[in-house]
């Protein structure tokens, strides 16, 4: 069957609507019911019923395997929103604010148990050692990305190399594994499999790098949160990384006030680090640097070897997102 971008996406939404974690105690399960119900791109499981896709024509059978990646997203979104105090999620109060910090933290736990108790009731018997091996793998990969991301909270320089790694940790080794899984699912080759978890890994690298662009660079209406929030919160990116490493004496004076002033006008600290990035020329390398993990991504997908209309659905799926604006 050809791949439909609407009917996987009405299949998923169904299957995430149709979800039952359990009923009692009603505050351990209805934080996991209301967090899967808040939307979002829905890209991890996409990609493992792409991924499926890829070698195969039966990608439907798998939305129920593809709803424990979409689970475990949602777990980890959970409990970094409690590790951030963040208030919303896609606009919504999140679970620590709704309930409390303690059932955030328990029903977070819960959720990563019957991420597993999915994986285990949707998988064949004989992938599952496999399965469960590479998902355990991306999971704790994941969890080292988050502690990494919290440990640069607290420094005042991170180099480059460090912050890729914690993008590729923390994001893109769950897009290269929901891949991944489609594939093992498929029955692909293990160069096949490979190739595969590069392409998703290479395109997450290079989707967080757009969002640390969106975030200063992007249009306020079509982004859908505040454009400046990384600057105000002096979060590490690509951008002020890289700004660091260019700047001038006088730039990385100024840059080092705003880093480490505690009073001050948000707008007016978004516009002065904004203006040492157009000094620089940030945006254009940040650009360039995306692009090129955009590159390597389709490289890994070439080498994929996939039948023409399989590729290209991946390359019109990855293409659309790589455009995105928010």
């Amino acid at each position: 069957m050809e791949f439909d971008f609407l009917t996987a996406q009405a299949a998923i939404e169904k299957a995430i609507q149709q979800f039952n974690p359990g009923e009692n105690p009603a505050e351990l399960y209805a934080p996991i019911r209301y967090i899967m119900s808040l939307g979002g791109k829905r890209m991890r499981p996409m990609l493992m019923l792409l991924g499926k896709y890829a070698v195969a024509n039966d990608w439907q059978k798998e939305v129920q395997a593809a709803i424990a990646v979409e689970m475990f997203h949602s777990f980890t979104l959970l409990h970094d929103d409690i590790m951030d105090k963040a208030p919303l999620r896609r606009g919504q109060p999140t679970v620590h604010e709704k309930w409390n910090d303690n059932i955030a933290l328990l029903s977070g736990d819960a959720m990563l148990v019957k991420t597993y108790d999915h994986l285990l009731e949707h998988t064949p018997p004989a992938l599952l050692p496999t399965i469960l091996h590479r998902f355990g793998k991306t999971a704790v990969e994941v969890c080292e990305g988050q502690q990494m991301d919290m440990n640069f909270e607290q420094r005042k320089r991170v180099e480059m190399e460090e912050y890729i790694t914690m993008i590729r940790l923390k994001t893109a080794v769950l897009l290269g594994f929901s891949l991944e899984m489609g594939a093992l699912l498929g029955g692909a080759s293990p160069a096949t499999v490979a190739n595969l978890y590069e392409f998703g890994l290479q395109l997450g690298i290079g989707f967080q790098l757009k969002d640390d662009i969106l975030d200063v660079y992007g249009e306020p209406d079509k982004f859908g949160k505040q454009v400046g929030g990384d600057i105000i919160a002096n979060k590490k990116t690509f951008l002020l990384i890289r700004a660091l490493e260019l700047a001038n004496p006088m730039q990385t004076r100024e840059l080092d006030y705003w880093l480490s002033v505690d009073d001050f006008d948000p707008q007016n600290k978004v516009d002065a680090v904004k203006e040492i990035y157009d000094q620089l020329h940030i945006r254009q390398q940040a650009e360039e640097a995306m692009n090129s993990y955009f590159d390597k991504g389709f490289a890994a997908l070439a080498a994929a070897n996939l039948a023409p209309e399989r590729f290209e659905t991946l390359r019109a799926f990855a293409q659309s997102v790589i455009e995105r604006e928010k």
